[in-house]
């Protein structure tokens, strides 16, 4: 069996496929085709994908070839692959790296604990760093700055001020303006409001982008597959 037909077996437990603009980061605003995977090792407080969190769920089972007529039926060339971690199921490696050879851009939303070393270059990494209102503080897998780019991006999810004056500290010990194009501040939604992070942001005259999910604004919050 060569590498396309295998590439075309491969299984992932899938959360939900679905096709809308790209709420999140420098991209937001463009099209997308989101591939939702099931499964994550972290229970942040601010979760706001509960329902793609358990791995023992079997949520649907998709092959490659699946996902691969769910994009092309979409016309779309920008591809988002989130969850849930996608990085829990080894196969999106591969299939990222197809996407890639078809000239796809292709978007890798992680939560920054597994290691990310094996993701193709190409692919455009969103990583996080785990403040510590989300709860998940301890599992930050710094290592993983060694392997961005400058056109990845990293994200802290800013719960409230002690979030955010913990982000300003890690972007100064890690000198993370060097390692990546675009640092992301988003505000946790309901919690906290984007008046009152701008205003620290400029105060401070911190060279990061306010990150607003701006699919919440435009469907609501609550809504799934957007």
């Amino acid at each position: 069996m060569g590498a396309y037909e295998t590439l075309m077996k491969l299984k992932f437990n899938v959360s939900e496929v679905f096709t809308s603009i790209q709420g999140e980061g420098s991209r937001a605003g463009f099209p997308s085709v989101f591939i939702r995977l099931q499964g994550c090792e972290l229970r942040c407080k601010w979760c706001d994908t509960p329902y793609a969190l358990d791995l023992k769920e079997r949520a649907t089972m998709l092959s490659g070839e699946d996902l691969l007529n769910k994009i092309y039926s979409s016309g779309i060339k920008f591809v988002t692959i989130t969850g849930g971690e996608p990085l829990n199921q080894k196969a999106i490696l591969p299939f990222m790296s197809f996407l890639c050879d078809k000239d796809y851009t292709v978007v890798l939303e992680t939560n920054g604990h597994l290691d990310i070393a094996e993701v193709d270059r190409r692919v455009v990494k969103v990583m996080d760093l785990k403040c510590p209102g989300s709860g998940m503080e301890k599992f930050n897998n710094y290592r993983n700055l060694e392997a961005l780019e400058q056109k990845d991006e990293i994200k802290f999810v800013i719960l409230d001020r002690n979030d955010y004056e913990w982000a300003k500290a890690k972007i100064k010990e890690y000198d993370l303006n060097k390692k990546v194009g675009t640092i992301l501040f988003s505000p946790v939604w309901g919690k906290l409001e984007p008046k009152y992070l701008s205003e620290w942001i400029l105060k401070d005259a911190l060279p990061v982008r306010l990150n607003l999910q701006i699919h919440k604004y435009i469907w609501g919050p609550e809504t799934r597959g957007v």
